[in-house]
């Protein structure tokens, strides 16, 4: 198993266990179909928003039992959404939905600019009371950050607070991680993995190619 990067303040991984490294190594394969790949990517999809959820803040709340005793357990403190970064992130609604029943989700859709090379807005539909929500950000891979704090600046906009943005992705690069943190150092990072490096063109190294293209067209 390849040794872990430091993560900055901000950002936490899913648990190294062996069952996560065996679903990793599916839809690492290159000729893994496109089935298996949606299949196996769900599961960790899954497991990243339960690790996410952890992450929310909870208030004490008691309740009755069938047997007539008291429980002092917890709530979830207010309302969460989520919002995905489009395309890719759109394959992580369903984990959330899966999760969190009737949860609302907004979208974002951002793409680099020919001109500048850098990322920009060209949509965004969000809950009317996003600012009054806990917002679970979604996109599977975080290269250099760019579209990420792209879309976190939308939603700052919009009037969420830092603090109530959790953004969570399926593979980080260490340098997205860092330019998230250099950025938005409130706005907490939940990643499935890190992986080494970003290579000369701005791909995850070792990655496993275009999350989008693999989850949507095989």
């Amino acid at each position: 198993m390849p040794a872990l990067p430091a993560l900055p303040p901000n950002a936490a991984r899913l648990p190294t266990t062996p069952q996560l490294h065996a679903l990793l190594t599916i839809i690492r394969d290159k000729n893994t179909p496109r089935s298996d790949f949606i299949f196996y990517s769900d599961r960790i999809i899954r497991l990243l928003v339960e690790e996410g959820l952890n992450h929310l803040p909870v208030l004490e709340r008691t309740v009755m039992t069938p047997t007539g005793c008291p429980y002092t357990g917890v709530a979830f403190e207010g309302r969460i959404c989520g919002v995905s970064i489009l395309r890719a992130g759109e394959a992580m609604e369903s984990g959330l939905r899966e999760c969190c029943r009737s949860v609302r989700i907004g979208k974002i859709l951002i793409q680099r600019d020919e001109e500048t090379a850098k990322p920009k807005l060209f949509y965004a539909k969000l809950p009317e009371d996003i600012e009054h929500r806990w917002v679970l950000l979604l996109d599977p891979m975080l290269a250099t950050g760019g579209s990420a704090i792209q879309a976190i600046q939308v939603l700052l906009d919009h009037g969420v607070k830092a603090e109530r943005i959790l953004f969570l992705n399926m593979i980080a690069s260490p340098e997205g991680l860092d330019a998230i943190w250099n950025a938005c150092p409130q706005v907490r990072v939940v990643s499935a993995w890190v992986d080494a490096r970003l290579s000369a063109q701005n791909c995850i190294i070792p990655g496993l190619g275009d999350y989008g293209d693999r989850y949507y067209s095989g």
